[in-house]
């Protein structure tokens, strides 16, 4: 008894147009599918040439910022060695002017 009933879904389905009604319809436009197609703005791609230049000048940059930070470090600690030298140089010549001097000193008393 239960396959006797009739299922909803089945008799709600809708039957399909057959061959001779599918033929016979008429050409028919909307006025969507009249009107201008507008089609959508065109993104220009960034070229090859335009990304090589661009490219080229980011790593120009990036290695010369890099550089720059670079040399004006190794000028800093350059710098300051020389200066501890100059520092040290001024110590030595100091400790020979006072060498020098009491030298002299024992010369002028032992004549």
């Amino acid at each position: 008894m239960a396959s006797r009933i009739l299922r909803p879904s089945l008799v709600l389905r809708p039957t399909p147009l057959s061959l001779s009604t599918a033929s016979a319809r008429t050409f028919r436009t909307t006025s969507q599918l009249r009107a201008e197609i507008v089609p959508p703005p065109v993104r220009k791609p960034v070229g090859a040439f335009r990304g090589t230049i661009f490219g080229f000048l980011l790593g120009t940059t990036l290695a010369g910022t890099g550089l720059y930070y670079y040399v004006v470090d190794e000028y800093k600690v350059s710098n300051e060695l020389l200066t501890e030298d100059v520092y040290a140089l001024q110590g030595a010549v100091q400790r020979l002017e006072g060498y020098v001097r009491g030298l002299e000193e024992d010369l002028k008393t032992r004549k």
